[in-house]
């Protein structure tokens, strides 16, 4: 628990408070952990694992709001416990997962007694519109090119690995689903990873694994 951002600054005392109302679940990957309209009563912290957060559009399809993992402040439903909200989007993990999870009860005395902790909550929705945001601009080009490099800088944040090489990318993400978070098909984006790809922009390692070989040039799509 001391490892997670959002509790890192509580005293071992109050660690050890939460931790008894604090539940740990293991979720295997594409078990959802809630359904948008799904009450929201549990704050949820990403331990282990990656998960994507999703809503769907009016007609049906499933577009990637964002992603979480345990290196940045990985909680979900904060928000919409400060005002008994229901959800409003959807919550699957990526991989097998450790999730923990704390009930509105004890989330209320941990910001009651540590008002620091709202502060973070409040960085963390900044952070979190400035990535809606950048989605909502990739969404709005009809610039294919524009939406694939802006997805792959995307997930330099979630997945990135800086090497000698270059940046390494190991995604949890199939075509898909990389798709859906960039506003186009599974076979656009594999038709556009190839041409950057054969343009010396990235090098593709089999499904999972992308390496970017020209950052400048990436970005320069965008």
């Amino acid at each position: 628990m001391r490892q997670i951002p959002l509790l890192s600054n509580l005293t071992p005392e109050q660690l050890a408070k939460i931790s008894e109302g604090t539940i740990k679940t293991h979720f295997k990957k594409g078990d959802k952990l809630f359904s948008q309209g799904d009450k929201a009563r549990k704050l949820y912290i990403v331990c282990c694992g990656k998960v994507k957060v999703f809503r769907y559009t009016a007609d049906g399809k499933e577009q990637i709001l964002y992603i979480l993992s345990p290196t940045d402040f990985s909680f979900i439903g904060a928000f919409n416990l400060l005002k008994e909200d229901r959800f409003d989007f959807s919550a699957e993990a990526l991989e097998d997962s450790i999730i923990c999870s704390l009930d509105k009860k004890d989330f209320d005395n941990i910001l009651v007694d540590n008002p620091r902790i709202m502060l973070q909550i409040l960085e963390e929705a900044y952070d979190r519109i400035v990535k809606v945001e950048s989605l909502v601009d990739r969404l709005s080009t009809n610039d294919v090119s524009a939406k694939v490099a802006g997805l792959l800088i995307s997930l330099i944040t979630d997945f990135g690995i800086d090497t000698e090489e270059g940046i390494i990318i190991n995604t949890s993400l199939n075509r898909e689903e990389m798709g859906s978070y960039a506003g186009i098909t599974r076979e656009t984006i594999t038709r556009r990873l190839k041409s950057l790809s054969d343009e010396g922009i990235i090098e593709m390692r089999g499904n999972k694994q992308i390496l970017i070989k020209d950052m400048d040039k990436l970005k320069s799509l965008v």
